[in-house]
């Protein structure tokens, strides 16, 4: 070997540097291709995912593939976290129903959610009064029955009759702002009512609105009075409640019957 060849240098060699690109590749989750764990109960399992991670280097490309299952919640997981088996869900389904429609039919027929209220308007002490201005007016004594066990009490009385006003309550003994009534009672009180114009008065029954006050709720409703017996040549005739008090009041006040 020469000096020359000696001194000879080899040409550098640089280390080859290869890059691979990276993707990742999930697969579709299909309802009816996801397998089933015993092991997973109830609404938490709702939430509950497995990941099961592959790596492939193919050509220096990295491939990643995630598979995940979901756990399917059914309608029998749900109701063994409230204790109930699957074959006494309908049984026990059935009985609730029953109960609670037992207790709402109980709370109905004792009034506690609706009284249960006949009214009547005694014609036999209506008289006619008129004041110093010309004003006729009446005291009806109205009679209030309860038909239920639980009480009652009537919170305001109110009608929107032309030819007739309900006067507000005077808050005596014998007309009281609130009317309170025990379970299968009665109670008679008095209200004021002025006639405006006797023609006026329709002869279509008309309602007597109110509002009431249970143990339970509060509310308002409608009651339609009965009818009156009138005396006529044929004999007795039946007339709305509110003409024939009209009647009766207009007849008196004319008459001179004070």
């Amino acid at each position: 070997m020469t000096a020359a060849s000696r001194h000879r240098r080899s040409p550098a060699k640089w280390p080859t540097i290869r890059r691979a690109s990276v993707s990742t590749t999930v697969s579709p989750v299909r309802a009816a291709n996801l397998p089933r764990r015993p092991w997973l109960r109830g609404v938490a399992a709702a939430s509950t995912v497995i990941t099961a991670a592959t790596q492939k280097i193919n050509g220096g490309i990295v491939t990643r593939r995630h598979d995940i299952w979901f756990r399917l919640v059914s309608s029998a997981d749900i109701w063994q976290q409230f204790g109930v088996a699957p074959r006494t869900r309908l049984p026990f389904v059935v009985s609730s129903c029953l109960v609670l429609m037992c207790l709402a039919a109980g709370l109905w027929w004792s009034g506690s959610i609706t009284p249960r209220i006949r009214w009547e308007i005694d014609s036999f002490f209506l008289s006619a009064q008129v004041d110093d201005n010309g004003v006729l007016s009446t005291s009806a004594w109205v009679e209030l029955e309860n038909q239920a066990f639980s009480p009652f009490t009537v919170t305001d009385i109110s009608m929107a009759i032309p030819g007739l006003r309900l006067l507000p309550p005077e808050s005596t003994e014998d007309d009281p702002a609130e009317i309170t009534v025990r379970g299968d009672g009665t109670r008679t009180v008095t209200r004021r009512i002025v006639i405006t114009d006797c023609a006026a008065v329709p002869h279509e029954p008309q309602p007597i609105r109110f509002t009431y006050r249970t143990w339970l709720v509060s509310g308002s409703s409608e009651v339609m009075l009965d009818p009156w017996q009138m005396t006529g040549s044929g004999g007795g005739v039946p007339v709305a409640w509110q003409r024939a008090l009209a009647n009766v009041v207009c007849d008196k006040a004319v008459s001179g019957e004070f």
